[in-house]
């Protein structure tokens, strides 16, 4: 702290986040430090916190950590210039001053930076880092953890959201299946990812869907920068940091040609990796084999690859039939939405045998010896293993803050109990 206030002004403050992200490694090892510690073994729902505002209404693996995630806000505001430029602009209008905000997303240091636009958000998969912000969440939560992490944010004395941030539909499903009377009470939903928006599509179709809801995914900046161009530098990201494979010559399949497999496939090819594809989509699967690539079924290639690559949104993509069929070594990993892609369930049976090698990365070992080398349990690979361009989560995030604002500010009447598309002009 003693630092920070001999650098009062904006320009100082630019000069020290450079410093720290040129130098600091200090700060990098005490974040791998409390990732990898063992102060780990107690689960954050079992621990006393209390931040610097003497607010306990949060639950995250080590709130000490807070100062280095002030950092590296600071280090992520210099690639934001969308999310800075709307956020200077909502400060003198406030349009979303009243909003009551829960939301689960991936919540990084650039997260962070958007959360100041978002009235009295409660992100439910973060840190905290803005006061107001009641957050739940940490690294390697379980399932069970996750669950009660978002209705740790939905269920609070004497507070009910307005307004719903989602990615992915969970936090929607939760409060649909819940809590039906806050869901009637919504004013808008926000979602960013395919399932999420497959997920309100179906509640629409079944006449369940009460309120309305904005379509982000759709929108040309969130399918191009987050999903096409993002991807298409954190896949090599994410496979370099945790398998130090070399991609010349390998064979890769990669399951599902939208837009992150494309993402995908373009930077595989790049680096000489002989790319296999597999689509169930008749377009996408031609824009595939227009572009270079063998579109073919996952079970005529699966003995052959080196690494498989999920990029679909859908459920058991990868089955316990294919894994059985995969030669030793062969890399397994995720860029869809979640870990259903890869059906990890049916790798936890007693024949089998876990062996984590490092960080995110585990070896699961047959009965004859075959090891299958899988990334993040199945989960999202680039956010679980890498980083996230700093450009592109500003871009997704100014686009959802616009959406929020859009529908909490709509006259009544202009938006009915339906799916909406973001409307062209404001992703212009």
């Amino acid at each position: 702290m003693q630092e920070f206030t001999k650098f009062p002004t904006k320009t100082g403050r630019r000069s020290l986040s450079r410093s720290i992200s040129q130098s600091s490694t200090d700060s990098y090892s005490s974040a791998a430090s409390y990732t990898d510690s063992s102060d780990d073994e107690v689960s954050p729902r079992e621990k006393q916190q209390t931040n610097s505002k003497g607010s306990s209404n949060f639950c995250v693996k080590n709130i000490k950590q807070a100062e280095f995630g002030r950092r590296e806000i600071e280090i992520a505001e210099q690639d934001m210039s969308a999310l800075i430029s709307l956020r200077k602009r909502a400060q003198g209008e406030k349009p979303l001053a009243g909003a009551k905000i829960v939301g689960c997303t991936h919540i990084t240091a650039q997260t962070a930076v958007s959360g100041c636009l978002l009235g009295d958000p409660a992100d439910s998969k973060g840190a905290p880092v803005l006061p107001g912000v009641a957050v739940f969440a940490w690294k390697g939560e379980s399932e069970d953890d996750f669950w009660w992490c978002i209705d740790r944010c939905v269920n609070v004395d004497g507070w009910q959201a307005n307004m719903i941030l989602d990615d992915g539909g969970d936090l929607t499903h939760w409060v649909y299946k819940k809590y039906p009377s806050v869901f009637k009470k919504i004013r808008g939903i926000v979602e960013e990812s395919v399932t999420g928006v497959h997920r309100l599509y179906q509640l629409s179709k079944a006449g369940k869907l009460c309120v309305p809801a904005m379509n982000v995914n759709d929108s040309v900046t969130k399918q191009k920068f987050d999903n096409l161009y993002c991807c298409r530098e954190s896949i090599l990201d994410g496979l370099k940091r945790t398998t130090d494979v070399m991609f010349g010559g390998k064979q890769v399949v990669v399951c599902g040609y939208g837009e992150v497999g494309k993402g995908c496939c373009a930077a595989l090819k790049a680096l000489g990796a002989i790319v296999y594809v597999t689509e169930i989509d008749p377009i996408c699967a031609l824009q595939a084999c227009m572009d270079g690539f063998r579109v073919v079924k996952l079970s005529e290639v699966i003995r052959q690859v080196d690494v498989v690559i999920t990029c679909t949104g859908n459920k058991n993509v990868v089955t316990r039939e294919h894994l059985d069929r995969m030669k030793n070594s062969c890399i397994v990993c995720n860029m869809g939405h979640s870990n259903t892609e890869i059906d990890v369930t049916s790798l936890r049976m007693p024949e089998l045998t876990w062996e984590r090698v490092r960080s995110q990365v585990d070896h699961v070992i047959w009965p004859d010896g075959k090891r299958v080398v899988l990334l993040a349990e199945g989960r999202l690979l680039n956010l679980s293993c890498s980083t996230v361009p700093t450009f592109v989560l500003s871009i997704t995030a100014t686009t959802q803050a616009l959406a929020l604002i859009e529908l909490y500010n709509a006259p009544e009447g202009r938006y009915k109990q339906d799916v909406y598309l973001l409307p062209k002009k404001m992703g212009e």
